[in-house]
């Protein structure tokens, strides 16, 4: 689609096309829908995170935990969304050995002991030794940086996502 296409479409039509960019969080779209125009795919992008920063903090942690384990539970059962399953697939998720699918699953536990959300990370910018590395690397984090960094990640994810939709 085009931005122009973008820019003219219902609210129901933009949040068909981009409701999905925040993992099971439509409102981001929906929310944002009546900034338009946009002049650009980063004018765009700027508003949804705009939007989704300016959400209280119980709305973006009810978004970060929208997110699946990465090689989690939901992956092996094939129940992700299209988004996650492709994005973790390209990252090499999808073809773990048992040793390394026993260490993500092992971390993505004690990350989600410590902080009470799942890891994020932008699995289409990453290969799966990178995002085990930072897995271990952000474990000591503070709670409030993780909070900052998956907020910053999400960023990211639904930056790719948008310009899979549209064409610049």
């Amino acid at each position: 689609m085009t931005l122009d296409s973008i820019n003219a479409l219902d609210r129901a039509g933009f949040m068909a096309k981009l409701g999905h960019l925040f993992e099971h969080s439509p409102w981001v779209a929906e929310e944002t829908w009546s900034q338009r125009p946009f002049r650009d795919v980063e004018q765009l992008h700027a508003a949804l995170c705009a939007t989704m920063r300016a959400a209280s903090r119980e709305r973006q942690l009810a978004l970060i935990v929208a997110h699946p384990d990465l090689a989690g539970r939901l992956a092996q059962q094939k129940k992700l969304t299209q988004e996650s399953t492709r994005e973790q697939a390209g990252a090499g998720l999808d073809a773990l050995s048992d040793a390394e699918l026993a260490e993500f699953q092992r971390i993505n536990a004690e990350y989600r002991e410590r902080f009470g959300f799942p890891f994020i990370i932008c699995a289409r910018l990453n290969a799966k030794d990178a995002i085990l590395r930072a897995m271990q690397t952000r474990l000591p984090n503070s709670p409030e940086q993780e909070f900052a960094t998956a907020l910053a990640e999400i960023e990211k994810i639904a930056k790719l996502r948008l310009l899979d939709v549209v064409n610049p």
